[in-house]
């Protein structure tokens, strides 16, 4: 492409979730008019059957459908009787809910660095933040690939610690043929609209082989009570809607189709850098198994400037996540400085995300790539 087709690009946003919408519009509306009719919006045999079907697809017994990833962490921390000054072993470079919501509980927040080529936590530094009041792990999966499950959970097993796996952005990533969120004690999952498996707003679920604990989760979210008004525990409404699980079951039957779109894009995009010359870095892919690609981050010394540019051209970015945990104002309590987590801080430095959703086209990944090496000319 020439510098002057560059200076006239086409603009890439870094999601078209209208484009995703468009040839399921039909299938979409029949099952959202099959609640409607029902008139059965909270719960129900929507909900039942989604979370059925995502337990099965997660490799889990058991799914519990809630109202956001975020309070799917909550509930999931509140089933494990997190308490006041229990700590959870987890990392500072991750969506503020890892953290806030171990905060909410009153638990502490232990972090440990991420390793510098996968963004996930690093086992080797785990063990040395253990101490007698560590209640559990919770690995985050960042841009839909799974952290190294092995050493963590030998690490958990070995001190009796329970894992939590946030798998936010990783629904359908294996690690080792295990799906997200089938390992540990419990496994999160965010149906937020810009996920791989996205609703009409929020939602989320738990996911788990352990019976007592589904069973405790499904307690908590509707205000601890059975039966109705009888309350055995202090819950909360973490109920996910009926019209949400329509539409997600709609689209999860399509959900390994945009998988394999998301790894082809991923793939072309190293081709394309390859043959630009141009120097970025690229994500890692650490081999355990499926990379779903929730977000295609690259790397950048002059990141910020990047960042302006590709704006300036029309090419949608956005930097996941520009303040690590100890680096928040509101955690000021646990008492860290800049340059405790090194790892951490340089990634949310450097690092910067490009679109790569599934019905992007050959041509606009190329778009993409010549912008980013007109930059570096």
């Amino acid at each position: 492409m020439t510098k002057e087709a560059v200076n006239a690009t086409v603009p890439v946003p870094l999601l078209d979730l209208k484009a995703q919408y468009v040839p399921l519009r039909d299938e979409i509306h029949a099952a959202m008019d099959r609640v409607i009719e029902s008139q059965h919006f909270i719960l129900g045999p929507e909900v039942e059957a989604l979370e059925r079907e995502v337990a099965a697809y997660s490799q889990c017994r058991y799914g519990i459908g809630v109202s956001s990833g975020t309070d799917a962490l909550l509930v999931a921390l509140m089933a494990i009787d997190l308490q006041p000054g229990d700590e959870v072993i987890t990392t500072p470079y991750t969506f503020f809910a890892t953290a806030g919501c171990v905060a909410r509980l009153g638990g502490r927040s232990v972090f440990v660095d991420i390793d510098p080529l996968t963004y996930n936590i690093d086992p080797a530094s785990i063990e040395a933040a253990i101490t007698p009041r560590t209640k559990a792990i919770l690995p985050v999966y960042l841009y839909g690939q799974m952290a190294d499950m092995d050493p963590i959970m030998e690490i958990a097993r070995r001190h009796n610690l329970i894992v939590i796996e946030d798998a936010a952005q990783a629904i359908g990533a294996e690690y080792k043929g295990q799906r997200a969120g089938s390992i540990g004690q419990l496994g999160c999952l965010s149906f937020f609209p810009s996920k791989n498996l996205g609703g009409f707003g929020d939602g989320g679920m738990v996911v788990t082989n352990d019976p007592a604990l589904a069973d405790k989760v499904k307690l908590l979210r509707g205000h601890g009570a059975r039966p109705k008004y009888h309350h055995k525990l202090v819950g909360g409404n973490f109920r996910l809607d009926a019209l949400q699980a329509a539409v997600l079951r709609v689209k999860l039957k399509y959900l390994d189709g945009w998988t394999a779109a998301r790894q082809r894009n991923a793939a072309c995009y190293r081709q394309l850098f390859a043959e630009a010359g141009v120097e970025v870095g690229l994500p890692h892919d650490a081999g355990y198994g499926r990379h779903i690609y929730n977000q295609f981050v690259i790397r950048s010394e002059r990141r910020d400037a990047l960042m302006v540019y590709l704006k300036d051209h029309q090419i949608g970015t956005e930097v996941y996540y520009p303040v690590p945990m100890h680096m928040q104002e509101c955690f000021a309590n646990l008492n860290h400085d800049v340059g405790d987590f090194p790892a951490s801080e340089f990634a949310a430095f450097e690092t910067l995300a490009i679109p790569i959703y599934p019905e992007l086209t050959t041509d606009m990944l190329k778009i993409v790539v010549d912008v980013i090496a007109g930059f570096y000319r």
